[in-house]
């Protein structure tokens, strides 16, 4: 991982993902504790719906760019999507009433605001605005971001992708009945667009954000796994899905190894079987993703939870000296 960063000098946002209960949060933690012990001013924000960097960090940072006690140059921020979703109900009850007037259609746009708005995946276009607000303020030197598991994250990402085919598509739609509007007016004088406005605008947004998303200078996607069957089943699948979309991915990180040196003789006949099967699933690491690994981190004796057991997992996953 240290390598990783001394190569990318210029890398700004960082995503841990993986399956869930992998510890995609802890290694967040702990990478953004060690990169602001780097003298780097750094955003620690989590989009996952199910947030826990309060509980990582033992301080509620729920709703703003909070400082962490004990950590300088670092703030932890757990995304709040309401005021968002309240914001673009507004924004689309605005832009559906004009489009109703503007096509002469007498229907209320609180119904198709409702519509709108009750789509489970609007909360999470929601999340996505607020990731972008971050990303485009650039108020931080780096930005480490705690992500959903990972069929969620991919969702999450790859709205830069979808958005941009959708808003050209409604660009040229709105052109079109903009133009035919027109010929058909008994009057020259050229309405404006409001809506057409906004897509520009919109569209101008997310090409920023995917710019960024898509720069192997400046963007990195860490997949998280344990050594077990399951987890690396999916970051193998999903892998392969974030190089089709143009994000680059970091590398792999593989989470709470046993330690053969710390075994005794009495050790138990059940954490021999454990060790056994983390050994052959650890074959199979090597085997797909030799080349990417970028550290492995032992399970510790007690729960990665708390400045300073996260700045002891950051000590071993960026490998310095204990």
């Amino acid at each position: 991982m240290a390598q990783y960063i001394r190569e990318h000098p210029a890398l700004k946002y960082v995503f841990f993902g993986g399956k869930g209960g992998v510890g995609k949060t802890a290694m967040a933690g702990a990478t953004a504790i060690w990169l602001a012990g780097q003298g780097r001013r750094t955003l620690l924000a989590s989009t996952n719906p199910v947030h826990s960097l309060s509980g990582l960090l033992e301080q509620p940072v729920f709703g703003a760019p909070t400082p962490v006690t004990g950590v300088e140059r670092l703030s932890a921020y757990e995304i709040d999507t309401r005021d968002t979703i309240e914001r673009s109900k507004k924004e689309i009850r605005e832009k559906i009433q004009w489009f109703l007037k503007f096509a002469d259609i007498s229907t209320k746009a609180d119904d198709f605001v409702e519509s709108a708005t009750m789509n489970p995946a609007f909360e999470e276009s929601a999340m996505f605005e607020n990731m972008v607000d971050l990303m485009l303020k650039e108020e931080y030197d780096v930005y480490v971001f705690d992500t959903a598991p990972t069929a969620n994250a991919r969702r999450l990402l790859g709205m830069s992708k979808v958005y941009s085919l959708w808003v050209d598509k409604m660009l040229k739609s709105r052109e079109e009945a903009r133009t035919l509007r027109e010929m058909l007016s008994f009057t020259k004088k050229k309405e404006e667009d409001p809506l057409l406005a906004y897509l520009l605008q919109f569209r101008q947004r997310i090409g920023q954000a995917r710019e960024r998303l898509t720069n192997s200078e400046k963007t990195a996607f860490f997949f998280v796994t344990l050594p077990e069957a399951l987890p690396i089943a999916v970051i193998t699948r999903f892998i392969g899905w974030f190089h089709d979309f143009g994000i680059p991915v970091g590398g792999v990180v593989v989470n709470m190894l046993l330690d053969r040196e710390a075994l005794g003789e009495n050790t138990p006949e059940f954490v021999l079987n454990r060790i056994q099967m983390q050994d052959e699933h650890m074959k199979t690491i090597w085997e797909k993703f030799e080349n990417s690994v970028r550290a492995i981190v032992p399970l510790f004796d007690q729960e990665v939870r708390g400045i300073e057991m996260l700045r002891q997992a950051g000590k071993v996953l960026f490998a310095e000296p204990a």
